[in-house]
């Protein structure tokens, strides 16, 4: 098969599209004719040598992918080959054919297309486990989203308001604002000429929920825009990997903070994150209350052109790289 392989750590043109070994399923997994992957933010660290995969997983880029089941390994029960569906993945998503553990497989839903529906599994997962299993946002609280624009924000707007949040955004244009607000986002936010604390005192008092994917730069403001018993869920550190966090604030509000990543988690974790999205989510994707957001679809042989676009940071929702152009 082909594959994304990574001449060496760099910029995006060490990414080629190279002939590699064929997957084999293991025990437990299925194996995928890939039909998309999705581009995330944690592969641009991979390329660089800065996010290298869990023991034991693909060495290929790819967080996520959908994709025909050709294959089943021992063990596997409720699948079949030749079906459809998306898949959370450690590795190995840039690719056209990729191994996954049956815990990690969800059906394409319906009124979605097989491509589309790799823009969902790992934003999906990530979104629903840290906002709803986690820090348990219910109605009527306030959820702020930082990068609003990109493919969690984009997701995380759309579960907070089908569960009844008040929902507002950081983003860095009004054009990518409009089209936050266009998603369902109730208090929009430019973070380069605003501060998003106060805004939020003066709007609502205050955020219940933060999912954060800053981390060091934001941790002081965000705990300042929590309410009493916030909470603050940092996923990213693209604001940086140390800050400084006072303790007393943190105290006097009864606020938690938390930080939580789903690559490295072990199976089992995976699994039950998964069947917790298939049971209370995907119904919501399903009927179009919650959409994939797709900004474009290119070739997978051409990922350097979307890790590029990524870096840019022009990038509305999620960038697909489709396996057969």
């Amino acid at each position: 098969m082909y594959a994304i392989t990574i001449r060496e750590p760099g910029d995006p043109d060490v990414l080629e599209w190279a002939e590699v070994a064929d997957p084999r399923p293991g025990p437990g997994e299925v194996l995928l004719d890939v039909a998309a992957s999705g581009v995330n933010r944690a592969d641009l660290l991979q390329r660089q040598g800065n996010y290298p995969p869990p023991p034991g997983a693909s060495e290929t880029i790819g967080l996520e992918c959908s994709g025909t089941i050709t294959e089943l390994g021992e063990g596997v029960e409720g699948w079949a080959v030749g079906d459809e569906v998306c898949a959370l993945l450690a590795g190995g998503g840039y690719a056209q054919k990729a191994a996954v553990p049956a815990g990690q497989l969800l059906p394409v839903p319906a009124e979605v297309d097989l491509i589309t529906a790799a823009a969902l599994p790992e934003v999906a997962c990530t979104v629903w486990a840290n906002v709803v299993m986690h820090a348990k946002l219910t109605e009527g609280e306030v959820l702020l989203v930082h990068g609003g624009a990109g493919g969690i924000g984009t997701h995380a707007i759309q579960v907070g308001k089908a569960l009844g949040a008040t929902v507002a955004v950081t983003a860095g244009s009004a054009e990518r604002l409009d089209r936050c607000r266009q998603l369902g986002a109730d208090i929009a936010i430019n973070y380069k000429d605003e501060d998003f604390v106060e805004v939020l005192r003066k709007e609502t008092g205050g955020a219940n929920v933060i999912l954060d994917n800053m981390g060091a730069s934001y941790l002081g403001r965000n705990v300042n825009a929590l309410q009493q018993d916030g909470r603050l869920v940092i996923i990213g550190m693209q604001g940086g990997v140390k800050g400084e966090l006072n303790v007393g604030a943190l105290l006097g509000k009864r606020a938690q903070v938390f930080a939580a990543g789903l690559r490295f988690r072990p199976l089992e974790q995976k699994a039950a994150i998964v069947a917790d999205v298939r049971e209370n989510l995907w119904p919501l994707v399903s009927e179009g209350t919650v959409k994939p957001i797709v900004d474009q679809v290119v070739p997978m042989a051409e990922a350097a052109s979307a890790h590029r676009a990524m870096d840019e940071g022009s990038v509305f929702g999620k960038i697909l790289l489709a396996a057969k152009s």
